[in-house]
């Protein structure tokens, strides 16, 4: 796999052994000036994967580079250009969002206050109020204000949107595609909730059991698959090649296929319907 200084992000070959789980040749590739929504079942790889670009797990082998650096030996420079957000704000209980500024002022270099104190007044988070008694919504904007503060250039979302209502995760997202209107700028998101992705997700990489099974362009994916819809007779008609995964049920069966025009062409007895995100991660890899 060829490095290159126009990707945000780039895996190649990550492998990472956790007693009976592994990563197993893990690699894709985030454009930059793009949102990558990252899906997978719970205990898919999704949380190990974020740790390895983080650099927070030792890696068996493969390597990472993040806006052309790479993520161990440059690893200092890489921190300062990168803003995470957990599901969950690692933060001492009583700490107040005015305690935050002075200390990742410390760790970041190009840690903006202005902009921090901006954020709370556009987020309407009390500078005042201890940060336990908060809600999970407010807790995930703090989040977003402390991790956009520093001007990061590459965005990490783990489970972000995850508890939020409705509004909360529209305001989420505005502020994903905000962020990207700076070319430079790009977000891996990794989330369950695969509606958001197909609103603001331009590439989608789908993990099973440690292993990438897809990623690529959105648009493609959705286009390029499809379900079909048949008869338990019918299912004799498709050749092992075209089911990718498949459902039963007392009222017939649905066959995830990788190529729906194909399909079409060749079946044409049988109705073949568009697929969502979370069709892919229900059929996908069923097969």
């Amino acid at each position: 796999m060829a490095f290159s200084e126009t990707n945000a992000l780039e895996l190649s070959g990550v492998c990472k052994a956790y007693g009976d789980f592994r990563l197993e040749q893990v690699s894709f590739t985030l454009p930059s000036g793009s949102i990558m929504g990252f899906i997978g079942e719970n205990g898919a790889g999704k949380t190990t994967t974020l740790k390895a670009i983080l650099n927070l797990i030792h890696l068996d082998s493969g390597s990472i580079r993040i806006l052309g650096k790479d993520s161990v030996r440059e690893g200092e420079a890489v921190r300062a250009e990168v803003g995470v957000v957990f599901d969950e704000l690692p933060l001492y209980r009583a700490m107040k969002a005015r305690d935050l500024s002075p200390i990742l002022g410390n760790i970041y270099p190009h840690w903006d206050t202005a902009l921090y104190e901006e954020y709370l007044r556009r987020f309407s988070l009390p500078r005042d109020k201890r940060i336990e008694k908060y809600s999970r919504g407010m807790k995930m904007k703090l989040g977003m204000a402390a991790a956009l503060s520093h001007h990061p250039r590459l965005l990490l979302l783990d489970e972000a949107t995850g508890g939020l209502d409705p509004v909360m995760r529209n305001e989420l997202l505005d502020l994903l595609l905000e962020f990207i209107q700076d070319e430079g700028h790009s977000v891996l998101f990794s989330t369950h909730i695969t509606s958001d992705l197909e609103r603001v997700a331009d590439y989608i990489t789908y993990i099973r059991q440690g292993r990438i099974l897809l990623s690529e362009s959105k648009d493609a994916l959705l286009e390029r698959h499809g379900l079909i819809q048949c008869s338990r007779a019918q299912l004799s008609q498709l050749e092992p090649g075209e089911i990718l995964g498949k459902r039963e049920s007392a009222f017939g069966c649905q066959i995830l296929t990788g190529d729906r025009s194909a399909a079409a062409r060749k079946h044409p007895d049988m109705t073949i319907d568009p697929v969502s995100l979370e069709d892919l991660m229900v059929f996908c890899g069923q097969g």
